[in-house]
């Protein structure tokens, strides 16, 4: 978990894969077998509405290009909540515990 953004009304966080994931062959270990596609996603918190959206698939990998773009293209901070402002329509889950 790496939070990218934290204002008054977002927090935006990429939730990335287990990174110390065992890597040994089917059969080798004991362990419970690791996960076959490790995904990553992105938590957008509306601080204002006290929702959340998490992004993944194909989300994420929109949102992965916005990303991209900000650090070619360092966007003001009005940039950045109006972006995530379009994202926080799609959030339908309230915050229980952060």
């Amino acid at each position: 978990m790496h939070m990218l953004y934290d204002s008054e009304s977002f927090v935006v966080v990429h939730m990335l894969p287990l990174p110390d994931a065992p890597n040994a062959p089917e059969g080798t270990s004991d362990e419970a077998p690791v996960p076959q596609l490790l995904r990553h996603g992105f938590e957008i918190v509306d601080k204002r509405s006290g929702k959340e959206v998490y992004l993944d698939g194909s989300w994420a990998e929109l949102f992965q290009q916005q990303i991209m773009a900000w650090q070619q293209n360092t966007p003001s901070q009005d940039e950045v909540e109006a972006t995530l402002d379009g994202y926080a329509g799609l959030a339908q889950n309230p915050v229980v515990l952060h």
